[in-house]
């Protein structure tokens, strides 16, 4: 048996392509490894989102450049989303690169590792229009052994937003054939996952491109939420204005479907959205989150946010703090502004905010930030709720169970015995910034 060592950056789309090349490659007689010096295949899964994470890929290949030295026969892949925007130039920047692959063809994975150990060199980055369903069904998913199933349901995004790179490396939006779907839940639940969690760039949008069938996210919400057995349900990641009554409503009436919307609002100000090329304003996103509050009892919403975009004034960046504050948002994914290659803003070079502000900006963001998650804890002292129990560790020298509740808040449980992948009924009895304090009941 030969060995692949995998190192996986960014997102859980990322996660879940490593996965499936994990699945692919253990057909060809690959074991993972979690050593890297011990591998045969060294395959680094790129996210292009923050320059900081590109220059974390380049960096780890050219210690793996070093190693193939005086191990020659290592082979080495490039993949991910930095894979699908530099292609043929990852090459000229490493030589020691044996093949680089995108996020479009990881189903070409096999043909690929064959070309190479045939001594050819292998870029496969060609965009495609269509998802890969067919060839999907054919390969196993090596999934990470958890409680929660991370399954793909759209692929690529059509919003354009000023500072993303996504649509350049992910392409436009293709939605994955509901049977493929149903069949990777079924599977995953027959494999003892507790928690099914569907993903996309723009989950909402999940049918839009369907030509002969009305079938939206809502629809296959419902399909999923039919199966037998006792599990949740998540879906992550909406775009505002893309969200419907009909959602909402079949999340409220959907009884494995969690309270908990992750809806990425991005800037406070109005003006500052627009330039972001979002489709939406403040106002309309203040009543898009209120109506979700409204509609589902307990619901947690989630956001992101950009400290320093080009062009941001000190008041318009102040409406950011405003907006995470008056909208009561229960957590939030934050970082400063990083141009990327391609997009419109990364052309704005005269407006860029210096590094000083664009930090300082930053860590007054995640100051508000840690206000609005204890503020958002606190509702749930005294109450008793369910929670899935993901692990089991030794938290500030106390053994704890850790898990979450429906609506995404992490709970740590004082026990010494574990059960992981099991749902208990916890009373909260402590508020923490990033967690709740539970007994078992």
């Amino acid at each position: 048996m030969k060995k692949v060592y995998i190192e996986t950056m960014g997102c859980q789309m990322n996660k879940s392509d490593t996965e499936r090349m994990l699945g692919m490659l253990s057909n060809f007689d690959y074991v993972e490894t979690q050593e890297p010096k011990e591998a045969d295949l060294l395959m680094v899964n790129t996210c292009s989102i923050r320059q900081l994470s590109e220059d974390k890929a380049f960096s780890l290949i050219g210690t793996w450049g070093k190693w193939k030295k005086s191990k020659p026969e290592i082979i080495i892949g490039f993949c991910g989303c930095v894979a699908q925007q530099k292609a043929q130039e990852i090459f000229k920047r490493a030589h020691y690169v044996d093949f680089v692959l995108g996020t479009h063809k990881i189903y070409s994975l096999p043909e690929i590792i064959k070309a190479v150990q045939n001594g050819e060199k292998v870029c496969e980055c060609e965009e495609t229009h269509a998802t890969e369903d067919e060839k999907a069904v054919k390969y196993e998913i090596n999934r990470v052994k958890s409680v929660n199933a991370w399954i793909p349901i759209t692929e690529g995004c059509n919003n354009f937003c000023t500072y993303c790179i996504v649509p350049y490396t992910r392409g436009r939006e293709r939605s994955r054939l509901p049977e493929t779907i149903l069949k990777e839940v079924k599977d995953a639940l027959n494999s003892g996952f507790k928690e099914i969690t569907l993903i996309g760039q723009n989950v909402d949008s999940y049918g839009k491109d369907f030509k002969d069938k009305n079938y939206r996210l809502a629809d296959l919400l419902k399909e999923v939420n039919a199966l037998e057995g006792k599990f949740r349900i998540r879906f992550v990641t909406s775009y505002p204005t893309d969200i419907t009554d009909e959602l909402i409503e079949t999340v409220v009436e959907s009884d494995k479907v969690c309270e908990y919307f992750h809806i990425p609002m991005q800037s406070g100000s109005s003006a500052v959205l627009k330039r972001m090329n979002r489709r939406y304003d403040r106002e309309t996103y203040f009543k898009i989150a209120q109506k979700v509050r409204e509609m589902v009892p307990d619901v947690t919403i989630t956001s992101d946010f950009i400290a320093g975009f080009p062009g941001e004034t000190e008041e318009q960046f102040v409406e950011t703090l405003t907006a995470m504050e008056e909208i009561g948002l229960d957590y939030s994914n934050t970082a400063a502004y990083s141009p990327r290659e391609k997009t419109v803003a990364a052309r704005w070079v005269d407006e860029y905010i210096d590094e000083d502000t664009k930090f300082e900006r930053l860590a007054r963001l995640n100051e508000q930030n840690r206000k609005c998650c204890l503020e958002s804890n606190k509702k749930f002292l005294g109450r008793e709720m369910e929670v899935l129990i993901e692990n089991f560790e030794n938290h500030k020298g106390k053994n704890v169970i850790t898990g979450r509740t429906r609506n995404n808040k992490i709970v740590h449980i004082p026990y010494d015995k574990d059960l992981t992948g099991e749902f208990v009924n916890a009373k909260i009895v402590g508020v923490k910034t990033w967690y709740l304090n539970g007994e078992l009941i």
